[in-house]
């Protein structure tokens, strides 16, 4: 992990009739086959579109924290840190951030919105927010992410994991265990099933797609769960919100292996510029095009960089970076997956007074 891992990540879903003979027919006709017509997959499968969204904070089985294990790449211990019965981990800055308080909170934050319909192709965003954040604060409220997602008009469910609680540190926990990634795509499609309402959703939700958005600080979990996590072929695209600082070689060895079937969307500041031209030398040897600049859409093989600006735009570049609402802007440039949106109900009708 590089040094830069530690700027700003604490800035904190009539049939056919059969043909009748006539009684002038002279010769009687065989009767014809029914024909059946094409029916919409709402209706052949018995899903319909959420008439309002969806939310819910769920503590996950597969979340990613509590972590016991080591820091990859050392023999240390993540808790290296002990005060009486409290155990703590040191960061990189030097401060100490104890279990109970900042690696405890299993929860992920599940969201789908009004109209999400998961008979029809859907998609799973993954959001990993940086550091300094908590789900109900900075990704509800502060970064509105799933308002962005609703406004996007896509059929997209969102899963937002709770990592280090409030804190500056961008340790990946059991997403640094090679297939933790694949197991919590897992548990969060029957999650969201759960929401949805209807155990039929629930293959439709293990089939479905996953796009990774990524923020500050979370770019070392979305590292490790692409270079390990167990669904590179889940992964359907990849979107950094100034969020590069480090482990180019992991992003690039996905790009490399989902070159023609997934997309990346890299939109950066002065903060991570550096970062951002390494992994552009890194695809450029592997003869992966890239773009520099907004794309027309996120198209399957789509690799794109977007220079935004000065560092001063770090904090708030999950709702102002090339655009407002970005997360939304880039969801809207993904080809497919608009949700049916819910029917209005019907004006009530007024009795007419007697005379």
């Amino acid at each position: 992990m590089k040094r830069r891992a530690l700027l700003l990540g604490a800035l904190f879903l009539p049939t056919a009739a059969r043909a009748r003979t006539t009684k002038k027919a002279t010769k009687k006709q065989p009767p014809r086959p029914a024909s059946k017509p094409a029916v919409p997959a709402r209706t052949a499968s018995g899903l319909q579109p959420l008439k309002e969204a969806k939310t819910q904070l769920v503590a996950f089985n597969a979340s990613p924290f509590p972590y016991r294990g080591l820091v990859p790449g050392t023999n240390k211990p993540f808790l290296d840190v002990r005060n009486g019965g409290r155990r703590g981990h040191t960061t990189l800055r030097g401060d100490v951030c104890w279990e109970d308080t900042t690696y405890s909170d299993r929860r992920s934050l599940l969201y789908l919105p009004a109209g999400f319909n998961p008979a029809l192709p859907s998609l799973i965003v993954v959001f990993l927010h940086g550091q300094g954040a908590t789900l109900e604060r900075d990704v509800m409220q502060r970064q509105a992410v799933p308002r962005q997602i609703a406004e996007s008009g896509k059929n997209v469910a969102l899963v937002a994991p709770q990592l280090a609680f409030d804190a500056a540190d961008s340790s990946a926990g059991n997403f640094w265990r090679p297939g933790h990634f694949a197991t919590y795509i897992d548990e969060a499609a029957e999650r969201l099933m759960r929401l949805y309402g209807d155990r039929r959703a629930g293959p439709r939700f293990n089939a479905a797609s996953v796009v990774i958005v990524s923020y500050s600080g979370g770019y070392l979990s979305t590292a490790f769960a692409l270079e390990r996590g167990g669904a590179v072929y889940r992964v359907k695209g990849v979107i950094l919100m100034d969020s590069l600082y480090g482990d180019e070689e992991k992003f690039a060895g996905w790009a490399t292996a989902r070159r023609h079937l997934g997309f990346m969307l890299s939109a950066f500041t002065d903060s991570t510029r550096e970062e951002n031209a390494t992994l552009q030398s890194l695809l450029a040897k592997r003869r992966i095009p890239f773009a520099n600049g907004l794309p027309h859409s996120l198209a399957p093989g789509t690799m794109a960089f977007v220079s935004c600006g000065g560092i001063e735009l770090h904090g708030d570049f999950v709702t102002h970076a090339w655009a407002a609402d970005p997360v939304k802007q880039a969801l809207t440039m993904i080809p497919g997956y608009e949700p049916v949106i819910p029917p209005k109900p019907a004006p009530a009708v007024r009795a007419k007074k007697r005379a």
